[in-house]
């Protein structure tokens, strides 16, 4: 069985009640603040997503451009580290909910 993928402890401290339990499979654009790619022989590559974003918002060019560099250097990467915005992903979260629970009254 895969092993599932979970959230970094780190993120999970931000707000331990809600993300203790997510299971990680896919991680829009907009949540990421950076990525940064571990290279084998030793290089670390920081790409600053949200800074990236405010020169160009378009979530789909950035993300085809991530696509493309991993599969370039794939044969090369060792690791690659996702950073979430977790303030952003609790705010819009909390947004949501209330949204919801405001309609189902």
């Amino acid at each position: 069985m895969p092993k599932k993928k979970v959230l970094p402890k780190d993120i999970v401290e931000h707000w331990p009640e809600v993300l203790k339990d997510v299971e990680l499979k896919v991680v829009p654009v907009k949540y990421l603040h950076a990525v940064r790619v571990y290279f084998k022989d030793g290089k670390v590559w920081d790409i600053d997503v949200a800074e990236t974003l405010k020169k160009n918002p378009s979530e789909k060019s950035i993300e085809k451009t991530l696509e493309n560099l991993f599969l370039e250097y794939e044969d090369t990467i060792q690791n690659v580290d996702f950073r979430l915005n977790t303030a952003k992903v609790k705010a819009d979260i909390q947004a949501r909910t209330k949204y919801f629970m405001k309609k189902r009254r």
